[in-house]
């Protein structure tokens, strides 16, 4: 092994804590032990690893290493050195290593411990009528439930399920392995029970040993009014069935609002577009608008230019956390008529001739307009 500085083996300054030492030893542990890293060179990256925390870790090692350097110069290298005790004297060894690497950190799992259900996601369908106002409605979710005749177990009934002869109940292996590390010890799901640690010899025959069935599932689901396309609700306890006793997942409703004809929507805010013809923007009208909510009456001021808009307050959609209501904005839009006959052709052109005259002779354009579109009255 070369003689290489521990510290920048780690990656860790000279002053670096314990947990410093152990933290940087963990990551490099995992990243090039053999088992893991099949590149040629991580056997020997590893062992110059384990060398430089076999002495950092060591406070007597450690300070003796800062003053000597890698050989101490009363000891042989060998003989009571660094190299002597080997790796299985420090405080974080090998199987430390291994749990973190093959275990999740090396915490057994019970198999026969209470686990919450799975969470599902449903995906719904909705007009933009029932997105604004709300709706109670019915569905059908396929999920799995415990089973009603095995209660869960798996077994028929008047028998039991038995402790795997294999693992002993707790639904792992261990294999041993020799290396010139030390021996390691891996911990797997035992192929036998298949992680319950338990073996069904009698079967139930409704769920076929598994302690669920698939069913389809009745559901009420309240739609909240103000929903908006892409958002979700949670109903608790709605999912898959836990095992062992332990509680249902949850149930997310994931809402598609179809489009509407005529309304747009951003927020809680509803967007529409009026056409009117040029009679009614130059003269001025009262038209009636479309919402939700019926039609309302709206004044459109003489003059009116294409564009303008107006709001109509309280008319959109009720926020869904109840954080008040939107409004209706209706933007007029003038229509330009395609085909006019002879009559209306003569009193255009006559408009526009008077878009040249003086706004002080004998009345502004849209008096003289409207004398002109309504002399026959």
């Amino acid at each position: 092994m070369s003689k290489k500085d521990y510290y920048e083996i780690l990656g860790v300054s000279k002053d670096a804590s314990k947990d410093e030492i152990k933290k940087a030893f963990r990551g490099l542990a995992r990243k090039y032990h053999p088992d893991v890293n099949k590149d040629p060179d991580a056997p020997e990256k590893f062992k110059e690893i384990s060398k430089a925390y076999e002495v950092l870790s060591d406070p007597q090692k450690r300070a003796q290493y800062d003053q000597f350097g890698e050989e101490d110069p009363n000891q042989g290298f060998g003989g009571g050195g660094f190299g002597g005790q080997g790796f299985g004297g420090a405080d974080f060894g090998f199987g430390d290593i291994f749990d973190q690497i093959f275990n999740g950190g090396g915490r057994r799992r019970d198999p026969n411990a209470p686990r919450q259900g799975a969470d599902l996601q449903y995906e719904m369908t909705i007009t933009f009528e029932e997105a604004a106002f709300g709706k109670t409605t019915e569905i059908r979710v396929p999920k799995e439930e415990t089973c009603s005749t095995c209660h869960g177990t798996g077994a028929k009934p008047g028998t039991k399920p038995e402790t795997c002869a294999h693992c002993h109940g707790t639904g792992q292996m261990n294999t041993e392995q020799d290396t010139p590390f030390g021996r390691i010890v891996n911990r797997r799901v035992c192929s036998y029970c298949h992680g319950t640690g338990k073996i069904v010899k009698n079967p139930c025959h409704t769920c076929n040993g598994k302690g669920k069935v698939k069913v389809n599932k009745k559901i009420e689901v309240k739609i909240p009014a103000g929903i908006d396309d892409g958002q979700q609700i949670r109903l608790s306890g709605h999912g898959e069935s836990g095992a062992n006793g332990g509680p249902s997942g949850d149930l997310y409703i994931v809402f598609n609002v179809k489009p509407h004809k005529i309304f747009q929507r951003d927020g809680d805010n509803v967007y529409l577009e009026v056409p009117l013809h040029f009679a009614q923007v130059a003269l001025g009208d009262e038209i009636e608008v479309p919402t939700l909510y019926g039609n309302v009456r709206l004044r459109i001021p003489a003059g009116t230019q294409t564009g303008t808009k107006f709001r109509l307050k309280g008319k959109g959609i009720k926020n869904v956390r109840g954080y008040g209501q939107g409004d209706e904005h209706v933007t007029v839009k003038v229509v330009t008529p395609k085909h006019l006959t002879e009559e209306q052709k003569t009193i255009f052109r006559k408009l526009g001739g008077l878009q040249n005259e003086s706004p002080n002779d004998e009345g502004n354009i849209f008096d003289k307009m409207k004398k002109k579109v309504f002399k026959a009255d």
